[in-house]
Order: C-alpha cells, then structure tokens, then sequence
C-alpha cells in the first residue's frame, strides 16, 4: 500500500501565483526558491567529489577557490565564496590535515595567515575542476545561448540586488482598530 507523501516534490508544484499578493508562498518565494535550488545544485555536484576525493562542500569551495586565485587569506576566502568564518576556518583545518593545503605567513599582517594549495591540493582541484564543468554544463542542456545569457544577466542583477542595503517598510499595527 502506497503511502500519500504530505508535500508534494519541487518539480510537481504548479509553477508559482502572485493571485494572492498578501500571502507568502514560499514556493512562489524567490529567495527561498534560489536556496531550494542552490542546495539541490550544490548536493548533485558534491555526490561525484565527495565519493572521489571524501571531500566536504565547504572544502571543496576552498581548494576552488584557491585554485583559482592561488592564494588568499581565510578571511578572503569567506568574503569570496560567502561562506562563514567559521565553515572556511574548519574547512581550511580538514584540509591543513589532509596536506592539501599550505599556510604561510602575511607579509602584510602578521595576525593572518596565506593559504595556497599544496601539489596533492592542486592535483584533485585539477581533478574536479573538469568535473565541474560537465556538471555546468549538464545543467544548462536545453537552455539556448539566448538563455543561458539571460540566465547570466538575471544572476547577476539578483546578486546587485540582494548586495544593496535593504530594510522593509514598517509593519503596520495591526492590534490597532
């Protein structure tokens, strides 16, 4: 006997309704839709480096973003990939442990430490950049170019917008008759 499931799955709700502008929906919500979708991208991507390397998103996020830019401090790292503190300084520590990657000291500041990739690190950022990649692009399969700049462009005005200072408009009393 088949149980009845109590929510139905992301991809079988109806495509989201402003019919009720005074009521949050959160499926119709895009920031909790964006969340949605970025831990569902972020979990299908982790399955193939995790099982290959036993590496954690928050690792994985630094080993990129060192291989990308070489080197930088933890505190960079977090504003770059905008992770907390303490997920990159744990992460950072994971990966100190495996010999993945290297700390020197600041020339700048002596207070902060540089990290940059050791020769095991950039071997599996080199592994899994290209996995990466295939990944991308697997996820935009059936977008056409138009699409996929749109996509882009629409990434981006978000990322303007949701970066902006904000603050709501006061909440009227609504125990006052």
């Amino acid at each position: 006997m088949k149980r009845a499931r109590a929510h139905p799955s992301p991809t079988e709700r109806k495509a989201p309704s402003s019919k009720d502008a005074g009521r949050l929906s959160l499926q119709a919500f895009i920031p909790y839709r964006l969340n949605s979708l970025a831990q569902v991208v972020s979990d299908g991507f982790a399955v193939a480096y995790s099982e290959i390397f036993g590496i954690s998103p928050p690792e994985w996020r630094v080993l990129a973003t060192l291989g990308e830019f070489s080197q930088m401090s933890a505190k960079e790292i977090s504003q770059h990939s905008r992770m907390h503190k303490t997920r990159v300084s744990r992460a950072v520590l994971s990966l100190e442990k495996r010999r993945l990657l290297i700390r020197a000291p600041s020339a700048v500041d002596r207070r902060e430490e540089i990290l940059s990739l050791s020769q095991t690190g950039h071997d599996i950022y080199d592994a899994v950049a290209p996995m990466a990649i295939q990944y991308q692009d697997r996820l935009l399969t059936g977008l056409s170019e138009a699409d996929q700049a749109s996509l882009d462009r629409l990434i981006r005005h978000l990322m303007e917008r949701a970066s902006a200072p904000w603050r709501p408009a006061p909440i009227p009393d609504r125990r006052k008759r």
